[in-house]
C-alpha cells in the first residue's frame, strides 16, 4: 500500500513539474487555419458544396451509356420514371458529405419491397436503401435507411408517403491492397429526418439483391439513382468532398 501511494505521489507531482514548466503557446496551433465555408440554412448547401441538383435542370446527370437523363422533372424534384433505369451524376467522387431528400408517392401501390422502393448508390456500387418504410413490414435490412442486404438502420425514423425526407451521408471511400481486397473498408454514416440510422457503419462489399456482398476493387465512382419502376422523387442534391 505504501509503494503504491509513493507511486502516485511521484506521478502527481511529475504532471505539476510538466504542467509548470510549460507555456500555454507550446500547445496552440495557429497555422495553417481551417478553410472559411458559409452554411446554408434549412438545408440549403454550404459554400463549398457541388450542387448535383438544384430543381431545374438534369444537366448533371445521365444513363450508364452516357446519353441524358430520362427522368421526369416535376415542381422542382427529379422523378424516376418506370423503364427508363437508373441515373448517374457525370462527375465522380469518392469520400463525401452528401445532402439529399426524397419522396415516395402519396398514391400506396404494392407492399413490402414494392412501395416506393428506389437506391442511393454511393461510387455507384453500395446501395443506401431508399423505400415506403412507414407502416410496411419488410425485410430488416431493405428497408429505407439500410445498407442493402447488409446492415438495418438503428431505427425506423421514416415519414409517410408523400412526405418529403431528408438523409444526410457521411461516407468513406474504401482503399485497396495490391491482391484487390479492401486495405480499409468503406464505411457510411447516415442521418434520416435528423436521426441517427448508421453509425459509423463498415459496408463488407457491394449490396446485390441475391448472394453475398463481393469485393472488387475500383476508383472513384458517380452518384446513382435507382429506378426500381416507382415513381420515386428526389430534390435538392448537394455534395462536399472529403
Amino acid at each position: 500500500m505504501k509503494n503504491i501511494l509513493t507511486l502516485a505521489l511521484l506521478f502527481c507531482s511529475a504532471i505539476w513539474l510538466t504542467g509548470q514548466e510549460m507555456k500555454p503557446e507550446e500547445t496552440e496551433v495557429w497555422s495553417p487555419e481551417p478553410a472559411i465555408v458559409t452554411p446554408g440554412m434549412n438545408g440549403a448547401p454550404p459554400s463549398d458544396a457541388i450542387v448535383l441538383f438544384d430543381g431545374t435542370s438534369l444537366d448533371n446527370w445521365q444513363h450508364a451509356d452516357g446519353s441524358a437523363a430520362k427522368w421526369k422533372l416535376e415542381d422542382g424534384a427529379m422523378v424516376a420514371q418506370k423503364g427508363a433505369g437508373d441515373v448517374f451524376t457525370r462527375e465522380k467522387f469518392t469520400s463525401c458529405q452528401l445532402h439529399i431528400e426524397w419522396r415516395t408517392p402519396s398514391k400506396v401501390e404494392g407492399e413490402g419491397q414494392g412501395r416506393g422502393n428506389s437506391g442511393i448508390f454511393l461510387q455507384g456500387i453500395y446501395e443506401l436503401q431508399v423505400l415506403d418504410s412507414y407502416d410496411n413490414r419488410t425485410y430488416s435490412n431493405g428497408q429505407a435507411g439500410s445498407i442493402y442486404k447488409q446492415t438495418m438502420p438503428l431505427v425506423n425514423a421514416s415519414k409517410g408517403p408523400g412526405e418529403w425526407q431528408v438523409y444526410d451521408i457521411i461516407y468513406h471511400a474504401p482503399t485497396f491492397n495490391s491482391g484487390h481486397e479492401y486495405e480499409t473498408h468503406p464505411y457510411i454514416t447516415v442521418f434520416h429526418n435528423g436521426v441517427l440510422i448508421q453509425d459509423h457503419t463498415k459496408i463488407q462489399g457491394t449490396t446485390p439483391y441475391i448472394g453475398p456482398p463481393k469485393v472488387n476493387q475500383h476508383g472513384s465512382g458517380p452518384l446513382r439513382l435507382q429506378d426500381h419502376n416507382n415513381p420515386t422523387a428526389f430534390r435538392n442534391i448537394w455534395i462536399r468532398r472529403l
